[in-house]
């Protein structure tokens, strides 16, 4: 059995050489890390299903019911199919985890709808971008840091009747650690989603989980003292400020950019969370360049306002030699005049 998980996680590792164990003394100045996943654990790795996305609280995440080398005789009649991915995944952590790798399961979430994916849609994409996407709002609806809509809402009422009544029957794992954007949608999401489950329910605020800098109002987050008084439990990485010093309005973030950032942020978390399994409340338009970041077999997965995905990803530590990539720079944001809903004029 062992032989077998070892050949496993052997063929993972692949991606890169194996390097030689380094130092912990050494990680802020000299360690990178490599990322990489596992094909066959999940529906949601095949391109095929992107057209008619399963909805992850009537599938249990998608988890396929496969065998592992860890199953005993008995565990196919006895435990959940969940139960005995969690027994496998605590085992390579347990005998293949060391000081340069180790192995976690993320809950990569996409905030409920709200009134930007409901403008974006009614206006159209090309007179979005250019027009609308830089207003406030149209008198109808405001999309400034766009709040959730009731649909939205609704979509995370599912998403808390998961995690309290289907889960637990399932032995879905649930999250020792949960992260999120600082944009209200997302904040809104985590609460709706994990509040009622958790005393005290405090997940750390990273802004690196912001939306795509851009120049939609959308993305231009509260002020941080806004946050404190509407979500008083909330915490706080280290650094984040009070005011918004990264929207500008005037520059959209370069795809390259886009993925430094929510590796940065993949980076933060195996350096410091010795949890297992974590929830990430971002957008999706981060949950694209996260696949991209860990390998995942199916980066252009669809995943729609309300939904998530569930990924386990190996991070092996390594010297990075002086040698780093320097993301593309924004570019000038397009604007036009007033435009009318795809398909009209104005």
């Amino acid at each position: 059995m062992a032989a077998f998980i070892f050949r496993r996680v052997l063929t993972v590792a692949l991606v890169g050489a194996v390097l030689p164990k380094v130092k912990a003394a050494a990680w802020c100045e000299e360690l990178g890390f490599r990322y990489s996943t596992y094909p066959g654990d999940f529906i949601q790795e095949n391109p095929a299903i992107n057209a008619n996305p399963p909805d992850y609280t009537k599938v249990e995440y998608g988890l396929i019911n496969r065998r592992y080398p860890t199953d005993t005789q008995s565990d196919q009649t006895q435990l959940t199919k969940w139960e005995r991915y969690t027994k496998y995944i605590n085992y390579i952590n347990r005998y293949y985890k060391d000081e340069n790798t180790s192995y976690k399961l993320f809950y990569f979430s996409r905030h409920g709808e709200a009134y930007h994916n409901v403008a974006q849609s009614y206006y159209g994409t090309k007179c979005w971008d250019c027009y609308w996407s830089q207003q406030d709002g149209n008198g109808t609806m405001t999309w400034r840091d766009a709040e959730l809509t009731p649909k939205g809402v609704g979509q995370l009422v599912e998403s808390n009747q998961f995690w309290a009544e289907t889960a637990p029957k399932a032995k879905v794992p649930f999250p020792q650690s949960f992260y999120v954007g600082p944009m209200s949608r997302t904040l809104a999401t985590a609460n709706l989603t994990f509040g009622s489950l958790v005393d005290g329910f405090a997940p750390i605020v990273k802004e690196n989980l912001r939306e795509t800098i851009n120049q939609c109002t959308c993305s231009y987050r509260h002020p941080k003292s806004w946050i404190q008084a509407r979500y008083p439990k909330y915490k706080f990485e280290q650094g984040f400020t009070e005011q918004d010093e990264i929207f500008t309005g005037k520059t959209l973030e370069s795809a390259s950019g886009q993925s430094a950032r929510v590796r940065n942020f993949l980076d933060d978390i195996f350096a410091a969370d010795k949890s297992t399994f974590i929830s990430v409340v971002t957008h999706g338009v981060n949950v694209g360049p996260l696949l991209e970041v860990i390998g995942h077999q199916n980066p252009k997965f669809n995943l729609t306002t309300g939904q998530s995905i569930a990924v386990l990803v190996k991070a092996e530590r390594f010297v990075l030699n002086g040698t780093s990539t320097v993301p593309e720079p924004p570019t000038p944001a397009e604007s036009c005049g007033i435009c009318g809903p795809a398909g009209s004029s104005l």
